[in-house]
């Protein structure tokens, strides 16, 4: 039987057994857009103009159109705005980040043979802050009908209570583990006492009206190291190839509260609940992409790329501590203050994100501007975990299958010239991941921006917002009543660069 005092649990285990869901595979799978100023002015529209150092993330053929050396960094600051609605309560919360999120730089080699056909060849190298995690998120309001106890129930049903009360945390997998917060936490009942019990209840008085806070503070990047090789063959014609190196260090830190003042029994009963969720996630991954820009005139460009799957090692570390108070009707016994906590250091697993392919139009008007058009198409339902034969991810592999589809992302930027300055605009409409259109929905983006050519040096700025709705769980089973997020992007960014 559980006992009437202050238990800690604490210590570091490592854990074979996994605990990934979908927004993993969602999270990692996703770009935002990033890189120059001009790019993103253009709402990241190159694939068929390249010429610019973040050009090479959509088309590696991007680096040969440059006429000479350029080297160029970016500074950006990224503001994210969440308005939350849960159960008809709106909260709002904000983040702002300041980070260095490109750098890079391309090296043109002219051929001196006359008789060749190969006019040049370059070589470039470019870093991206591919996507930033910083958000703030605060949901709040009143739950009429379910309890974070819930979320324990839906775990421990199936588990010998003699598990649960004498066993040791260490030895437990994930969804054990989760059974095991509840049951010494006070959250959950077994149906009866004997050792053998599989069938558990809630501990929470019933009757509705549970207040509930969700914060949740996520902070990392995920970066994208470009290595690339160019060619230019006649007058009409670039290739490319792209070597990627990939990095992941993503945090995230939630707490999660409850309390009630429904009407209490005799016995014990959980009467508020704070359960705290801290995730460090960090990894590397490979990639390549292969490109190539068509100049069927002198106003016209085609581009086609093609980017390969990335491969991950991912590596999860995940603390976890809940703290409870309890209470009865009759005042014999002070409230009771219950905190177990678990930390896990997870075996290495292997995620392979979708690769993607894009299609890109451009108009060049002489001198003076130009209008530029791009079509990606990416199928996040391939996303994969490795080992496939393992029977989570297995389980978990057939979801992401069912629940996420292929989205298109069409991308259209302009850009006119008056002297030395630029004056450029862009729109992005990225189509949502999920089957359902909801749980992740659609991307809207307006960008404009300008820049300014010194001669050898060039500075240009720009401001991008985007748009999207999502609907945010605070867990994956159980309890999976969920707040409907409205986030707002903005973006400023000025890029430095110098032709050598």
């Amino acid at each position: 039987m559980k006992k009437i005092f202050l238990l800690l649990i604490g210590g570091l285990t490592f854990n074979a057994l996994q605990a990934q869901d979908i927004s993993d595979a969602t999270r990692y799978a996703q770009d935002n857009l990033s890189g120059t100023a001009r790019f993103r002015a253009m709402g990241g529209a190159f694939g068929a103009l390249g010429g610019d150092l973040s050009s090479l993330n959509v088309n590696p053929a991007g680096s040969a159109v440059f006429a000479n050396n350029q080297f160029g960094v970016t500074l950006s600051n990224y503001g994210t705005k969440n308005n939350s609605n849960y159960f008809g309560n709106a909260t709002t919360e904000k983040d702002d980040s300041f980070t260095l999120n490109q750098g890079g730089a391309v090296f043109v080699f002219k051929n001196r043979n006359q008789s060749s056909k190969w006019n040049k060849y370059s070589l470039g190298f470019n870093y991206d802050n591919s996507n930033n995690y910083n958000s703030r998120l605060f949901s709040a309001g009143t739950n009429p009908n379910n309890s974070l106890a819930n979320y324990f129930v839906s775990y421990a049903n199936g588990i010998a209570l003699d598990v649960l009360e004498n066993g040791s945390y260490r030895n437990l997998n994930n969804g054990e583990q989760q059974a095991f917060l509840g049951y010494q936490s006070y959250m959950i009942n077994p149906a009866t006492t004997d050792v053998n019990n599989t069938e558990y209840t809630s501990n929470v008085p019933a009757g509705g009206n549970y207040y509930q806070e969700n914060e949740v503070y996520s902070a990392g990047y995920n970066g994208k190291f470009t290595f690339n090789l160019g060619a230019q063959y006649d007058d009409f014609l670039y290739l490319g190839m792209n070597l990627n190196l990939h990095t992941i260090d993503f945090r995230r830190n939630s707490s999660f509260y409850e309390d009630n003042s429904n009407t209490l029994g005799t016995n014990d009963q959980v009467t508020s609940v704070r359960f705290d969720n801290n995730l460090y996630t960090y990894g590397s991954g490979f990639s390549f992409q292969l490109g190539a820009i068509a100049k069927v005139s002198d106003a016209i460009r085609l581009g086609l790329a093609y980017e390969s799957n990335t491969w991950y090692d991912v590596y999860d570390e995940l603390s976890q501590k809940i703290v409870s108070v309890s209470s009865n009707n009759v005042g014999a016994l002070p409230a009771q203050v219950v905190d177990p906590r678990i930390t896990n250091v997870y075996d290495p697993y292997k995620l392979q994100t979708p690769g993607k392919l894009t299609a890109s139009f451009a108009y060049i008007f002489g001198q003076t501007g130009l209008l530029s058009v791009d079509y990606a198409i990416k199928d996040y339902s391939s996303t994969v975990f490795k080992p496939q034969n393992d029977s989570y991810y297995k389980g978990l592999n057939s979801s992401i299958n069912d629940k996420m589809t292929t989205n298109g992302e069409l991308r259209i930027g302009g850009e006119y010239k008056i002297k030395q300055l630029s004056l450029r605009a862009g729109y992005r409409l990225e189509g949502s991941p999920y089957e359902n259109g909801k749980t992740v929905g659609d991307l809207t983006s307006y960008s404009g921006g300008l820049g300014y050519d010194f001669g050898a040096t060039k500075v240009d700025l720009s401001y991008s917002y985007a748009e999207r709705d999502s609907q945010r769980a605070a867990f994956s089973q159980g309890f999976t009543d969920y707040a409907n997020l409205n986030t707002k992007f903005n973006t400023v960014s000025m890029t430095v660069l110098f032709e050598l």
